[in-house]
């Protein structure tokens, strides 16, 4: 099996606002595995303990070798799995990482937290 040009990572940690209990990462990252099985796609997927972007759960990660990293926020697993993949694919498709603004679905338009550039 390759490695995935791309991994997501999904903030695990953030809690709900209404409700202290709720991870909407930890629902976010089960729904984007079986949505990815369903799917048939070979992303990498990652779980991590935080992005820093407590009050923009669900947050996610997209990160490949050699392109610039995107931090999205705001996201629910009902909503915006299929998009997070769709936008995952084009992020891996990309030499540099940077997907054009007209082939983003809106929650990645609305819902970018930070582009990083990759190391040199």
């Amino acid at each position: 099996m390759s490695k995935p040009d791309v991994t997501i990572f999904v903030c695990t940690c953030c809690r709900s606002g209404d409700d202290a209990d709720s991870r909407p990462g930890a629902v976010f990252i089960d729904a984007l595995r079986e949505r990815l099985a369903q799917r048939r796609i070979e992303i990498g997927v990652e779980p991590v303990e935080c992005l820093a972007v407590c009050k923009r759960p669900a947050t996610v990660a997209f990160a490949g070798a050699g392109k610039w990293t995107y931090v999205i926020g705001d996201l629910d697993a009902a909503a915006h799995v299929d998009d997070v993949i769709d936008s995952a694919q084009s992020f891996g498709a990309t030499e540099n990482g940077i997907v054009p603004w007209k082939d983003r679905p809106d929650c990645f338009k609305k819902g970018v937290v930070s582009r990083t550039p990759p190391l040199p």
